[in-house]
């Protein structure tokens, strides 16, 4: 039982009995007195009656009037007249009132018993008569009943009253408590609330103060960690001149689009070098020349504006990444690169011109990287070669087919989606302490072309987004796996694409379809993929529309972003799936564990279940297990296949 429910009872108990005291002190009060007034009554009634009857005595006719008229004007119940020598009854009037106004059982309750009066009549020094008067109780039981019904109307009133004041006190004085349990909630959602106004009560004001001094150190230590684990992923991972991304992490996200079934695909590697780089330092000095690089660095973001992968390798040399682009496309990237480098030499930057040398070359699932870094070496010495473009494009003979145009995707892709030739594939993601014991299963997709074979996500995704068919696919796999559910009890993840968060419509079609299966929102979690996050109110509005349906939402192939977990902390989210990139040789890389280590502390800080994509070997799986990571996500522990 509450606080508050404990309260409210110890409260009416108290004023029950405060009332039921004060109720029967009241009524035995007026009873005492209603017994005196009958008395004062029956002995007033007496003596007027012995005054009267002395003028009298011998005219018995004036006695038996006058007694009838004392009997008939008050509530008596009987008057007798009796000669004092003898004893002898000279009048008598007896009789019972016919009704009274209290009900029989408070009669009956009350007891008030009949009250007697005597008086004598004189007749000079003699005494002529003796009168005895008893009054009837049933006028006194009325008045009496008649006050205990004001009193028992006027005690419930200001009962309801107190009662009703006594609540609205308790709920103000319990509001700090409300709010620290609010708090506590917030803690296991991963939010960090304090409450700005301390309450006045002493008690409870030093308790909401030791539970603000404790957010706020879990909410430091949190940012701490957190920042702890940036600082880890940057010098990791990232060109601390540039901001772009490292060598190390480039060769990383190339081998996931070359080897790794789920996000292989087709596109264009580019590669571009500095002219004249140590002729720059001489002349310009280490400063300019440092400006110049930050300056490449600006001109690449700015042409891929987050839709490659851009990296500084070495020294002058710049790499980018694109999948799913066509040739046309990557020649007319290198084209646009090579004016925004020329603008550069204008403004003084660079006194060499070109100021950079660039090389093409395409990739597709399969392709060795060190002869895709030897096709772009001789790219780039092409270019150098030649006055005119200062790019140049070369292309591996065994790759030149491999290149998928983009007529034959839409073709086949159309039909896929409106077919339904989608298939579902699931990878189980289980505990890492305990392989046997299955997470949830990760849902994939697969297209089977014309001729029965079954295509992975990574080679033909790139093509739906630029089609702008991703809610479109969202929808097709939503409608086939809670079909699926129906028939398994299994527990499953989904990814969504950004595009599906992003479009008002389709995001409303979203919610219809899970309204319509809500019985299904324990066994489905959805995914969103770390870089179509939408903005931070935006996800907040998910969080909590899916919450309300009962579906949860994760996060996977996280880790580039991880200075925003701190935004992330108050979302309540389902678990995170740190990116596989991060994972990979980790059993012989210390930094990244060292990372991986501290992104496991700030998740486990706010009680958000952490889980490794692609976990391929044997010692990947032992050092992430000793972390104390949740879950793991791979090969080593279930190849993607359709339901069983």
């Amino acid at each position: 039982m509450s606080l508050f429910k404990q309260l409210f009872i110890a409260i009416c108990v108290l004023m029950l009995v405060n009332f039921t005291g004060s109720f029967l002190v009241s009524v035995e009060s007026s009873r005492e007195q209603q017994v005196n007034q009958l008395r004062a009554h029956a002995q007033d009634a007496a003596t007027a009656l012995g005054l009267s009857l002395s003028p009298h005595v011998n005219d018995t006719a004036m006695i038996e009037l006058m007694v009838s008229s004392i009997f008939d004007s008050g509530y008596f119940e009987s008057i007798r007249v009796t000669d004092p020598a003898t004893g002898e009854l000279l009048v008598e009037r007896s009789g019972v009132p016919v009704s009274g106004e209290a009900p029989q059982w408070f009669a009956q309750l009350v007891d008030l018993e009949a009250a007697q009066g005597d008086a004598i009549v004189s007749d000079g020094w003699r005494q002529a008569a003796q009168v005895q008067v008893i009054s009837h109780p049933l006028f006194a039981v009325s008045k009496l009943w008649q006050s205990t019904l004001g009193n028992l109307l006027w005690l419930t009133l200001s009962g309801v009253l107190c009662i009703a004041l006594g609540v609205l006190l308790l709920k103000r004085q319990l509001r700090p408590l409300d709010y620290m349990v609010e708090q506590s909630n917030a803690i296991a959602r991963r939010e960090f609330l304090s409450l700005p106004e301390l309450p006045k009560t002493p008690e409870f004001r030093r308790v909401v103060n030791a539970m603000n001094q404790m957010v706020g150190k879990l909410k430091a230590l949190f940012a701490e960690e957190a920042a702890r684990s940036e600082v880890l992923r940057a010098e990791a991972y990232q060109d601390s001149l540039t901001g772009l991304a490292n060598r190390r992490y480039f060769d990383l996200q190339l081998h996931a689009r070359l080897n790794v079934e789920e996000q292989a695909c087709s596109g264009y590697l580019l590669l571009l070098r500095v002219n004249d780089l140590s002729g720059l330092n001489q002349r310009l000095g280490g400063q300019r020349t440092d400006q110049l690089l930050a300056s490449i660095a600006d001109q690449l973001q700015q042409l891929s504006q987050g839709r490659f992968v851009l990296a500084r390798n070495r020294g002058g040399e710049f790499a980018l990444l694109a999948p799913g682009l066509e040739r046309s496309e990557a020649l007319q990237l290198a084209e646009q690169l090579e004016q925004s480098l020329h603008s550069l030499q204008q403004t003084g930057a660079s006194d060499c011109l070109p100021v950079a040398y660039i090389g093409l070359t395409s990739f597709a699932p399969g392709a060795a990287e060190d002869e895709l870094y030897r096709a772009l070496d001789a790219a780039l010495a092409l270019a150098a070669s030649q006055a005119q473009p200062s790019w140049a494009f070369n292309e591996l003979a065994e790759q030149s087919l491999a290149v998928d145009e983009g007529q034959s995707w839409y073709n086949l892709l159309d039909q896929a989606l409106e077919q339904g030739r989608i298939k579902l594939f699931f990878q189980p993601v289980v505990a890492a302490d305990e392989p046997a014991r299955v997470l949830h299963y990760k849902v994939l997709a697969r297209v089977i072309d014309e001729q029965g074979e079954v295509i992975p996500a990574g080679r033909f995704l790139p093509w739906v987004e630029r089609f702008g068919w991703a809610a479109r696919l969202d929808r097709v796999m939503l409608n086939l796996v809670l079909t699926q559910l129906h028939s398994h009890s299994a527990a499953v993840a989904l990814s969504l694409s950004g595009t599906s968060i992003r479009d008002p419509q389709a995001l409303a079609a979203l919610y219809a379809q899970l309204q319509q299966h809500r019985q299904l929102g324990p066994r489905l979690t959805l995914e969103l993929d770390e870089d179509q996050l939408p903005d931070q109110a935006a996800l907040e509005n998910l969080t909590l529309r899916l919450r309300s349906l009962g579906f949860g939402l994760g996060l996977q192939h996280f880790g580039g972003r991880f200075s925003m977990i701190g935004n992330l902390a108050k979302l309540g989210l389902g678990y995170l799936k740190v990116d596989g990139s991060y994972i990979r040789d980790i059993d012989q890389e210390n930094d990244k564990r060292l990372f991986i280590e501290a992104m496991q502390r700030a998740a486990n800080s706010i009680d958000l279940p952490l889980i490794a994509e692609r976990v391929e070997s044997e010692g990947e799986w032992q050092v992430l297990r000793a972390m104390g990571i949740n879950g793991v996500q791979g090969r080593l522990f279930g190849e993607p296949g359709p339901w069983r």
